[in-house]
């Protein structure tokens, strides 16, 4: 586990954060291999003061981890930023780069995990190790009121950061729990996985933001 000397109260970790082994010799592998490649923790992007929060697990290999910008670079991040756009989270033209000026309203974009994993699947002790720097970026969002998570690992990941237990709420497409302060809603991840074999469509993924956006503003 993290000692919470290093960890307490840093929402972000630092670039070379060293408390995960098995990620921290695959990103000095993606670094050998790809050295133009970010290879580090992805950091949180977004508004300060947002009220919406999307949370992702951790950061694809060719997307944030080569971007540096979470789910930029691979299939994931056109579905959601293109949602996002549509329900005016995000403003811009997502060209999956980081520098092609996307901006985010109201709303920020993080993971539980920071380091990209081998395979795309934290250990849950990784979980665990990468959860201070979860509950300080919760903390650190004071209007903070939504949060939409993709998929059932990352619902569980918000949820025990809250210290509530993973059984609280129900896991699946739509559903929604009140933890703490917040609203959370649960979606199907955005991978194309999903969204190829229709266990997602588009239409399916707006009406999770569109419910957002009606706690927030309703």
């Amino acid at each position: 586990m993290p000692e919470p000397s290093r960890t307490a109260g840093t929402a972000e970790p630092p670039r070379d954060c060293p408390l995960c082994p098995r990620l921290v010799a695959y990103r000095a592998e993606n670094r050998a291999a790809h050295p133009e490649w970010f290879n580090g923790p992805a950091p949180s992007f977004g508004d300060p003061q947002a009220r919406l929060l999307v949370m992702g697990l951790a950061p694809g290999r060719q997307g944030a981890n080569r971007t540096g910008r979470p789910f930029t670079g691979d299939f994931a991040g056109v579905l959601l930023y293109d949602t996002l756009i549509r329900l005016g989270f995000a403003a811009g033209d997502y060209q999956a780069r980081p520098d092609d000026g996307v901006t985010l309203h109201d709303c920020m974009i993080t993971n539980a995990v920071r380091c990209a994993p081998p395979g795309n699947k934290p250990t849950p002790l990784e979980e665990a190790t990468c959860r201070p720097f979860l509950q300080a970026r919760l903390e650190q969002l004071p209007n903070l009121k939504v949060i939409v998570t993709l998929g059932d690992v990352a619902r569980r990941n918000v949820l025990k950061a809250l210290g509530l237990p993973a059984s609280h709420g129900a896991p699946g497409h739509g559903s929604e729990a009140i933890a703490g302060r917040y609203h959370l809603i649960n979606s199907y991840h955005c991978s194309r996985l999903n969204t190829n074999t229709g266990r997602l469509t588009p239409q399916m993924f707006e009406a999770i933001f569109r419910r957002a956006r009606t706690l927030l503003d309703g």
